[in-house]
C-alpha cells in the first residue's frame, strides 16, 4: 500500500531532495538531530515524544528514486517487566528504503492520476514534490529493534510473591511458610475456649 497524502516541509521528519537532483549516482550526506515523534515505541519501552534522536543519512539518487539510507540513535525509557523499576536503553539502528519518483514518462508527464488507486499490495513509498516522510521508515527501525520483554538486567529475579518487595534490593528475601497441618489451628479461638474451659470448672 502507498503511503499517500500532503507533505509538511516544515515537520522535522521530512526532508527535501532538490537539492540532490534527478542524476543516478548524485549523492548526499545529511546529519540532523530531530524530536522523537509520538508513540516511538512500543507499550513497555519506547523512546520519549520530543527526545532527541540524532539521524546520519545518505541519499543517493538512482532511476526509480531516492534510496535512503541511514543509522538513528536515541534513548529509550520504560520499565522491567520482572521488577517494574524504570530503565534506560541506548540505540542505535540502522535503515535502507526507497522512495520512487511518481510514474512519469521520459518528458515528465504523470501517467497515473493523482486519485487513481494503486494495485501494490506491498507497502512502498514514494517521493512528493521531492519530498520525503522519514517517520513511517524510523518508527518500523526502531520497534524493531526494541526489546519485547525489557529487563534492568538479565538476571534480575524480580517481585516477592508474597508481598511484592524487589528481590534484587535483599537477597535473603523469604516468608516463613506455614505447616498445613497447623492451618486449622488458625480458625481457634484460644482466648474463647480457655474461658468455657473456666465456666466449665466453676460448674
Amino acid at each position: 500500500m502507498a503511503v499517500k497524502g500532503r507533505l509538511d516541509h516544515r515537520s522535522p521528519l521530512v526532508f527535501d531532495t532538490r537539492e540532490l537532483g534527478r542524476r543516478p549516482g548524485a549523492m548526499q550526506r545529511m546529519d540532523r538531530s530531530v524530536p522523537a515523534p509520538k508513540d516511538l515505541g512500543i507499550e513497555v519501552i519506547g523512546v520519549p515524544e520530543g527526545a532527541p534522536v540524532a539521524l546520519e543519512l545518505r541519499l543517493e539518487s538512482v532511476m526509480e528514486g531516492v534510496l535512503v539510507t541511514g543509522t538513528a540513535g536515541a534513548k529509550a525509557t520504560g520499565e522491567c517487566v520482572r521488577c517494574l523499576e524504570p530503565l534506560e536503553q541506548e540505540l542505535d539502528v540502522d535503515f535502507q528504503e526507497m522512495y520512487s519518483y511518481p510514474e512519469s514518462d521520459f518528458k515528465g508527464r504523470t501517467l497515473k492520476g493523482a486519485d487513481e488507486e494503486e494495485d501494490d499490495e506491498e507497502e512502498s513509498y514514494h517521493l512528493e514534490d521531492d519530498l520525503f516522510d522519514l517517520e513511517p521508515v524510523l518508527r518500523d527501525a526502531v520497534v524493531l529493534a526494541l526489546p519485547l520483554q525489557p529487563v534492568c538486567q538479565e538476571d534480575c529475579p524480580g517481585l516477592c510473591s508474597v508481598c511484592g518487595a524487589r528481590l534484587a534490593d535483599d537477597p535473603d528475601h523469604q516468608h516463613e511458610a506455614a505447616d498445613p497441618r497447623w492451618a486449622a489451628l488458625k480458625d481457634i479461638d484460644v482466648n474463647g475456649a480457655g474461658d468455657g474451659a473456666g465456666e466449665n470448672q466453676e460448674k
